[in-house]
C-alpha cells in the first residue's frame, strides 16, 4: 500500500454521521478564521492556522471542552494546495498519441480579447507524460493488448493512470494498476475509472492527475486529523459527507468542501424563512462564496473549474471570488483603487487585528465606517485597533467608503453570475448572508440587485460549520453511457447503478439521473428522467424541440441518508427578538450586521433575521 495514503480510523468500526448517541462537532477551516460548532449549540470561533490548519482544529475541539464521537469537517487544504502548487510530483500514464491532452486542452479561450492571458500549467511536465501502448475502440472493446510499463522517472511520488475509453472499460488501467503496485510499491497511483469514469478526455485527465496531485499531501493531513475525534467525516464538493479513508483517495472531490457546507445550511435557512428560491453570499476573511439555491434545494454541477483547472466531479454549484474581509486594498499602477483578490489572511490579518499588519482591509474599512463596532470583540484578538485602521488606509492613499464600495461591486458582480447570467431574476430571490463579514455587505448587494429581503440565520458567522454538522451521508456515482438512442437500457442501466450506490450508504435513499442533451448539441442537461428532458431544457434554455432526438450521455446515482440533526434541531442559545431601523448596527458573538438607511430588521422564520426596505 502506498506510504502516504491515510492511516485507519481509531475505530474498528466507523460510526455514522446521523446516529444520535454521538457527540457531534462540526469544524471549518478557512483562509482566517476556523469555526467549531457542536450538537449542543456551542459555537467557538479562533483564529486559523495556514501552517497546519488541523491545529486551529485541535485548538477549537479542546475548548469544547470533551472529545467529540464523531467530527465533521470542511477543509480548504486541497484547494490551497492546487492554488498554490504544492502537490505531489506526479506522472501521467496515457494512451499513445494522447499524453499531452492536458496541455493541448480545449480551443475555448478564458478571455477571449484579452492576448497576454496564458492558460494554468499543466499538473505534470511534457518529461513526466508518459504513453503506452494498448488500445479500446469507442464501445470500450480491445483494439489492442496493453504494452509494458513505462520507465518511471526518478523522484515521482504518485502516478496518474488515464487511459482512451477507460470510462467505458477499466481492465486496461486495472492491468496497468496492477502492475505498478507490484514494480513501484511505494507509488500512489490513481486511475481514472475510479474518479472520474466519464467521456471527454481533457477534463476526465485533468481530473485524474489533479487527484493523484493532491492525494499524498491530502492523505497525510486526514491522517492527523482523525487522532481529533473518534470518528471523523469530510465533506465533499456535493454536500455529502464520506468518511476520511475515502476522502483521502478522493481529494479532488474536496475542492469546495467548506463553501459546500454553508451554501447546505444556507438552503435550510432559506426554507425556514420562507424563501424557498435564494442565494446564499458566505463572505468569510479571504474569499466570497455564491450559491444557488432553488425549490429549497441547493443547484448542483456536475464541473467546476478550480484553479483554472475543470475538475469533473459532482459538486454544489458554488461560485468563488477572492473578496473578504482580510481583502487588501491599493492602488494601482493605473491609479485605479482595487481590492483582493490579495488577502491578509491569519497572519497578519488585517492592521485593526493588531498582528503586525500594516495594509488596509475590508475589515479595517468596515471599522472605520463604524459598520464593526469600536469596541466589539473578535475571537482570538480582543479588542479591534480603530487607530490602526485609520493609519492604514492613509498610509496606502485609499477610502474607507471606496473600499467597501469596489468590494460590494465585485460581490454584486458574482450574484449575477449565478442569476442574470443564467436566465434568472435576483428580484425573485432572497440574499442568505453569512460568515463573518456576509452581513456587513448584504444590504447593498440586494440593493443593487432589487433582492426582496436579506436572511442572517442564527450563528451566521459559523453558518458552513454548522452545515458541515447537519449534511448527511452520501456517494455519487457516475457512469458514462454508450448508447445514446437506447433510453430502456439507460433506464435500466441506471437501476442497477443505483443499486450500486446504495450499498455503499446503508439505509439510503437512492435517486437516479440522466445526462441528457439533443443530437448535434455539445452540452448536456441532467434531469431526472429521459422523459422530463424537453421540458427541463425549455425551462432551462428557454426553447426546447419536443420533435428531435435525445441522446442520452451518462447515468448518475446518489445515494443519500439525511443525519439525524439538523439546523432546526441546535439549541438557539440568545434568542434574537424584537426589530431595528437602519442606519443601526446589530452586533453578535460571530458576526455583525450592518442595517442600512432605509431598512428594517425583525425576527422571521428559523430565528433568522428578516431585512427588508422599510419603504416597501
Amino acid at each position: 500500500m502506498p506510504t502516504s495514503r491515510p492511516a485507519p480510523p481509531r475505530r474498528s468500526s466507523t460510526p455514522s454521521p446521523d446516529d444520535p448517541s454521538l457527540v457531534l462537532v462540526g469544524a471549518d477551516t478557512g483562509g482566517t478564521f476556523t469555526d467549531v460548532v457542536d450538537d449542543r449549540g456551542r459555537v467557538h470561533k479562533l483564529l486559523s492556522t495556514p501552517d497546519d490548519p488541523s491545529v486551529a482544529v485541535g485548538a477549537g475541539l479542546a475548548a469544547m471542552g470533551e472529545r467529540p464521537s464523531l467530527l465533521a469537517h470542511g477543509t480548504t487544504v486541497a484547494t490551497n494546495a492546487l492554488l498554490e502548487r504544492r502537490g505531489a510530483s506526479v506522472a501521467l500514464i496515457a494512451t499513445t498519441g494522447f499524453a499531452d491532452i492536458i496541455e493541448i486542452a480545449r480551443q475555448v479561450r478564458p478571455s477571449l480579447y484579452d492576448q497576454f492571458a496564458d492558460r494554468p500549467e499543466p499538473l505534470v511536465p511534457r518529461e513526466r507524460r508518459l504513453e503506452v501502448s494498448g488500445r479500446l475502440d469507442a464501445h470500450g472493446r480491445e483494439l489492442e493488448p496493453p504494452g509494458p510499463l513505462p520507465v518511471i522517472p526518478a523522484g515521482v511520488d504518485a502516478v496518474a493512470v488515464c487511459l482512451l475509453h477507460a470510462d467505458l472499460s477499466a481492465d486496461h488501467e486495472r492491468d496497468f494498476a496492477s502492475r505498478l503496485a507490484v514494480d513501484h510499491p511505494a507509488l500512489d497511483v490513481t486511475c481514472s475509472h475510479e474518479v472520474s469514469p466519464e467521456f471527454r478526455e481533457y477534463e476526465r485527465t485533468v481530473t485524474t492527475v489533479a487527484n493523484a496531485y493532491l492525494r499524498p499531501i491530502c492523505g497525510q493531513y486526514l491522517a492527523n486529523v482523525a487522532g481529533l475525534a473518534d470518528s471523523v467525516f469530510v465533506l465533499t464538493s456535493a454536500g455529502g459527507l464520506l468518511p476520511a479513508t475515502e476522502a483521502a483517495m478522493l481529494p479532488a472531490a474536496l475542492l469546495l468542501s467548506g463553501p459546500a457546507g454553508g451554501v447546505r445550511a444556507g438552503a435550510a435557512a432559506a426554507r425556514a424563512a420562507g424563501f424557498p428560491d435564494a442565494v446564499t453570499l458566505d463572505m468569510g476573511g479571504t474569499s466570497t462564496d455564491v450559491g444557488l439555491v432553488l425549490d429549497g434545494e441547493p443547484e448542483p454541477a456536475v464541473q467546476r473549474r478550480v484553479a483554472g483547472l475543470p475538475i469533473r466531479l459532482p459538486s454544489l454549484d458554488i461560485h468563488t471570488i477572492g473578496a473578504g474581509g482580510g481583502s487588501v486594498a491599493s492602488i494601482d499602477a493605473g491609479g485605479a483603487l482595487v481590492v483582493g483578490p490579495r488577502s491578509a489572511g491569519a497572519r497578519p490579518g488585517p492592521a485593526c487585528y493588531g498582528r503586525g499588519g500594516i495594509e488596509p482591509t475590508v475589515t479595517d474599512a468596515d471599522l472605520v465606517l463604524g459598520r464593526i463596532p469600536a469596541d466589539a470583540p473578535f475571537p482570538d484578538l480582543g479588542v479591534l485597533s480603530i487607530d490602526a485602521a485609520r493609519a492604514a488606509l492613509a498610509r496606502a492613499g485609499v477610502e474607507a467608503a471606496g473600499v467597501v464600495a469596489v468590494v460590494d461591486a465585485a460581490m454584486e458582480q458574482a450574484v449575477r453570475v449565478m442569476t442574470t447570467a443564467r436566465g434568472l431574476d435576483p428580484r425573485q430571490l432572497a440574499l442568505v448572508a453569512f460568515g463573518g463579514a456576509g452581513p456587513l455587505h448584504a444590504c447593498a448587494i440586494a440593493d443593487a440587485l432589487d433582492m426582496p429581503a436579506v436572511i442572517v440565520p442564527p450563528r451566521a458567522g459559523a453558518l458552513s460549520a454548522v452545515g458541515l454538522l447537519c449534511s448527511p451521508r452520501q456517494r455519487e456515482l457516475v457512469r458514462s453511457w454508450p448508447a445514446p438512442a437506447d433510453h430502456n437500457g439507460a433506464v435500466e442501466a441506471a437501476r442497477r447503478l443505483g443499486a450500486e450506490a446504495s450499498t455503499l450508504v446503508p439505509d439510503a435513499s437512492v435517486d437516479v439521473a440522466f445526462d441528457c442533451r439533443y443530437g448535434g448539441q455539445s452540452h448536456e442537461l441532467t434531469v431526472s428522467s429521459v422523459a422530463s428532458f424537453h421540458d427541463d431544457h425549455g425551462r432551462r434554455n428557454g426553447f426546447s424541440r419536443p420533435d428531435a432526438e435525445v441522446e442520452v450521455i451518462a447515468l448518475r446515482a446518489t445515494a443519500r441518508r439525511a443525519p439525524a440533526i439538523t439546523i432546526d434541531d441546535l439549541p438557539v442559545g440568545t434568542p434574537r427578538a424584537g426589530a431595528h431601523v437602519g442606519p443601526c448596527v446589530v452586533a453578535e458573538v460571530d458576526s455583525t450586521i450592518w442595517v442600512p438607511a432605509g431598512w428594517r430588521c425583525e425576527v422571521g422564520g428559523g430565528g433568522s433575521w428578516i431585512l427588508r426596505r422599510s419603504r416597501s
